[in-house]
Order: C-alpha cells, then structure tokens, then sequence
C-alpha cells in the first residue's frame, strides 16, 4: 500500500466550515524553504532585492512566501520570529524572550549605552548629518569619547565632511543602529524622549 505524501498539502476552510485539502506545489514549498534558509544564514537584514540575485524570484513572490512565514511563525508561539527591520527581513528571536537569553548570555546591563552615548547618538539620529562641534554646541559639553564609542560600536559612520573652516567631520547613524533599536527605517525614529525610554527599557 502506497503512502500519500503529505509535506506539501495544506488544510483549509470552505464556506461550510469544512476542512478542504489543497495541494500547495513542490516548487512552492521549495522556494519558502529556501527563502527560510537564506534568512537563517544571513546574520543580518536580508533585502528583497538581494533575495531576487540569489534566487531569481520576482519581488512580488518573495513578498508572498515571506508574508506566510511570518504569519506560520507567529501562529506556531516559536521562540524565534521573521521581522522586517532596517529595509530588509531578518529572523530574530522573540523579544518576550529577551529575559532568558540575557541569562543564558550572563549579559549584565552594562552592554547597554551610557547617557552621554545616548544623549550624542540622539542627536546625531536627528540632526543627521552632523558635526561633533555641533553636537557639543547641543549637548553643552565635549562628546569626544561618546562619539568614539558610537563609532565602535558601529551605530554612527563618517558620512563626508562640512564644506565650513577645517571641513570637519559629518556623522550619521548607520543599518546597525536601525536593528540596535528595531526600526524599520530613519522614518520610524519616535518623539525624542520616546527614544531615551525605547532604549532604557
């Protein structure tokens, strides 16, 4: 006796309320298995467009299987989740999570930014492009080891220089500081003080 296959059948629903199967084609299930791999390996923000070069998929079927993913991981209640996040996909691990990792990783609260940290990337993510004379005009003291900090950090970069006498330096915040703060993209930045609170919490 022969032994149906069942890896790429799906239940669904008619009108009645009656459990119908349908069969979802080999090639589809493929494509999100392999989508699924790619977000695994990455190690950061995957971009439709870098998805399209690796796997020859239009965007509008990389939109799709990546919309079910994210809907079939957050039905599961897994420990991981698919976020879109700094203008790609990324898989991550469930933020509700965060206190048992943090044991797992002994990682004590100094990992997180200083004051003076925060108060100099606050300005640079909302005055960007910004010099660090600006910056020390706006925070009222010298913000040299903030800056440097954020520099090794790699939340801000050097963009270019300010075409002004000495041509200083010009800082923006980076993809990094994007996933740091679990942001989209520069147009999700909240109200300033929402920030301070977005990273203390």
């Amino acid at each position: 006796m022969e032994i149906a296959d069942l890896s790429s059948v799906e239940l669904t629903d008619d009108s009645a309320g009656t459990a119908q199967i349908t069969e979802t084609p080999v090639e589809t299930v493929k494509n999100r298995a392999i989508l699924e791999a790619l977000l695994f390996a990455s190690g950061e923000p995957l971009t439709i467009a870098a998805v399209t070069k690796a796997t020859g998929l239009a965007e509008h079927e990389i939109r799709s299987i990546l919309a079910k993913l994210m809907t079939e991981y957050r039905d599961r209640n897994s420990g991981l989740i698919i976020v879109e996040i700094a203008e790609g996909y990324e898989i991550l691990t469930d933020p509700e999570l965060a206190a048992w990792i943090r044991k797992m990783k002994n990682i004590s609260s100094t990992g997180k930014l200083s004051q003076p940290s925060l108060e100099t990337l606050s300005i640079i993510a909302y005055k960007q492009p910004i010099t660090k004379l600006e910056v020390d005009q706006l925070r009222g003291v010298n913000s040299d080891a903030a800056v440097k900090s954020l520099l090794d950090k790699r939340l801000i970069k050097i963009v270019g220089k300010k075409e002004t006498p000495g041509r200083p330096y010009l800082y923006s915040t980076t993809k990094e500081f994007l996933q740091y703060f679990g942001l989209k993209n520069l147009g999700e930045l909240p109200a300033v003080h929402d920030f301070f609170n977005a990273e203390v919490a």
